[in-house]
């Protein structure tokens, strides 16, 4: 337990050399409705927000703030009853043509079934590449913590702090990462009945809006933009010691593998009939 214990505590001095310390956001410092109207709101002085979706429109928010590398937390109680045709959309973006993207999008359902968790990691505007899972919880009855975890090095997605998807930097194999380009974090709720459940055969039933998905619980320890971060992210660390800061210990990758098992339904990694000439190089570097 001790060296457990030093080395948990050397990972957290680290990260906090790195994007300095965590804080818990005000969503009326962070965050512009962007919108929508009057479907988004924050409220509870500023610790709770939330988004609507009805017939005429969803909504949505985005930070005030850009970000490059670190980790950020958002927990998020998803659409209750029958959410089917509805998406919840909670992601990293930049703008234009050649854009980044990390993606965690959930797809709602009829009611009793369960919601499809939707990653997808974006780079010099290149996608495809997503992976998706059914939750081993209800995400309707209780706020839950999706973060992303950036780093040069590779991308981690967490539930609950449990990882459930790692995407590697394959620059090597000639594969682009999102590295170089800032990202605000985006929200939005909106109708997608065309697509989002069963592939578009199970409707939207307006009967049953509005739709509301709720936010509390925003922390962020990264690299903001108008702090000064630097956008090649220079810094006094060492590569091994920006690296024993990054890897998933031994009992996250036992976690991420059980994840992997018994909750993914969909991965770009296996589909033969998407790549039936080889996979995507990445899809060769499985290992944290």
């Amino acid at each position: 337990m001790g060296r457990s214990w030093s080395l948990t505590v050397v990972a957290a001095v680290l990260l906090v050399m790195m994007f300095g310390s965590a804080y818990s956001g005000n969503f009326f410092d962070e965050f512009d409705l962007t919108w929508g109207d009057h479907r988004g709101k924050i409220f509870n002085g500023g610790n709770m927000l939330s988004l609507s979706l009805d017939r005429v429109s969803g909504s949505g928010f985005k930070s005030k703030k850009e970000y490059l590398f670190g980790r950020i937390d958002m927990q998020l109680k998803l659409v209750a009853g029958n959410s089917a045709g509805t998406v919840t959309a909670y992601y990293l973006s930049s703008q234009g043509a050649t854009h980044d993207e990390i993606d965690f999008e959930f797809l709602g359902n009829e009611t009793g079934k369960p919601y499809v968790l939707h990653t997808n990691v974006f780079a010099q505007g290149k996608g495809n590449r997503e992976q998706q899972f059914y939750l081993w919880f209800d995400p309707t009855k209780n706020f839950h913590t999706y973060s992303i975890v950036w780093r040069p090095q590779h991308i981690i997605f967490l539930v609950d702090n449990l990882p459930i998807r790692v995407f590697n930097n394959a620059e090597r194999l000639g594969v682009p990462f999102p590295k170089n380009q800032p990202m605000r974090i985006y929200s939005s709720l909106w109708n997608a009945d065309d697509w989002a459940t069963r592939g578009g055969l199970v409707k939207t039933d307006w009967s049953k809006a509005p739709f509301t998905a709720y936010y509390r619980g925003f922390n962020a320890a990264a690299c903001t933009v108008s702090s000064g971060c630097d956008p090649k992210f220079k810094t006094s660390l060492s590569d091994s010691e920006m690296q024993t800061a990054n890897e998933l210990n031994a009992y996250g990758r036992r976690r991420l593998r059980w994840v992997q098992k018994y909750f993914m339904i969909y991965n770009y990694c296996s589909d033969l009939k998407r790549f039936p000439r080889g996979f995507p190089p990445e899809c060769r570097r499985s290992r944290v």
